[in-house]
């Protein structure tokens, strides 16, 4: 089987977990035979594939082009739909103008008026760009989940969540899991050096943005006796918020930028707890990874987290500094659980994804020909 991958033209310049959601699904398809190549923003040319892979249905400028050509090559489309709702941080986190906004339209006009932004301050201009400006935000998603034969969210809660948003309730779908990838988060073989001195620290490892709410955490953390340790750099519009979270961290906060997956392996070996308590998580790579690494997590309760980590992990209200402050001493204080990871290694690696994965496939070539 040969499978081609479109996504995001930033998704290696300006890399998130969607990035290593891709490479690793690739890599673990590709044992299992499957022949993969990943679209590098040229032309495309469909022959040949079995089978065209979209990621990302939150981004629909970046692929409704795209979808609309392999449906008129008639070749069998899946979409891995990553699908989450951020309307509630853009009422309730942004300031000002981007606030006003959204507490005064609705989530698509909302949505479409930031992808527009974003495409004339990056100059994302591309052959998808055109379309999606004409559709609007939710006729375009609502135009890539119709023409696609199978969807692959990362749970079944998702995937109801995609039905229900994009109304389309009969929408066939296949629920493939997030995962962590054991060969690198094996915490018997991971050997600490470089980051011993953060033994015991609260780590938080994600892109720094307002959605993931690391100011929140940083303000939830002053006067507490712990040490957090960020690791993540900021997105390319989520500069002022960066520079916002380093004045207001104390001596207790640390800044690390992205490093190698080696190295967060021994930062989740040294942690005690891992924080994601961003506006919406499904489920967020760094709680599953750090979770397989023996780490307490505190994670957001909006999204899928509560399908992956039932009453395992500790839960806060995003936005909330006293939830969060509480979340941060219960996690720190309290002893992990060896049933978190047995719940990982029994659901969530990289394996059952590529299997999951491979399984929508075939049943993508089958509805498409039916």
């Amino acid at each position: 089987m040969k499978v081609l991958f479109v996504t995001r033209p930033t998704v290696f310049s300006g890399p998130g977990g969607d990035t290593i959601q891709l490479l690793k699904t690739k890599e673990y398809l590709e044992a299992l035979d499957v022949k993969i190549d990943i679209h590098d923003n040229a032309e495309i040319k469909f022959d040949g594939y079995d089978v065209i892979h979209f990621f990302n249905l939150r981004n629909p400028q970046d692929i409704l082009f795209y979808v609309k050509k392999a449906k008129e090559k008639n070749i069998p489309i899946v979409l891995s739909t990553i699908w989450g709702t951020y309307y509630e941080c853009d009422q309730k986190a942004r300031v000002g103008f981007q606030k006003w906004v959204a507490n005064n339209f609705p989530e698509n006009i909302v949505e479409y008026l930031k992808t527009s932004m974003r495409i004339i301050k990056n100059l994302n201009i591309h052959k998808g760009t055109v379309p999606y400006l004409l559709k609007g935000h939710y006729q375009s998603q609502y135009e890539i989940v119709n023409d696609v034969d199978v969807l692959l969210p990362n749970s079944p809660t998702e995937l109801e969540r995609v039905r229900g948003d994009l109304d389309q309730p009969n929408k066939l779908g296949l629920s493939v899991a997030n995962a962590v990838d054991l060969r690198v988060f094996d915490f018997d073989s991971v050997v600490v050096d470089k980051y011993k001195k953060y033994e015991g620290c609260l780590l938080s490892a994600a892109r720094i943005e307002i959605r993931k709410c690391q100011l929140d955490l940083i303000l939830a953390m002053k006067d507490l006796p712990y040490k957090l340790v960020i690791v993540g750099k900021p997105s390319p519009n989520s500069k002022d918020y960066y520079n916002h979270c380093k004045a207001e961290a104390c001596d207790n906060v640390v800044f690390i930028e992205h490093v190698s997956q080696e190295e967060l392996a021994e930062l989740y070996k040294v942690c005690k707890a891992h924080a994601l308590i961003s506006w919406m998580e499904t489920p967020g790579l760094s709680s599953l990874e750090a979770a397989v690494m023996n780490s307490n997590v505190l994670v957001t309760d909006r999204g899928d987290t509560k399908y992956y980590f039932e009453d395992y992990a500790t839960y806060c209200e995003p936005g909330d500094v006293s939830s969060i402050r509480t979340g941060i001493i219960s996690v720190m204080e309290k002893k992990y659980s060896p049933e978190l990871r047995n719940r990982i290694l029994n659901n969530f690696t990289w394996a059952h994804t590529a299997s999951q994965t491979l399984d929508g496939y075939k049943l993508a070539i089958k509805q498409h020909n039916k």
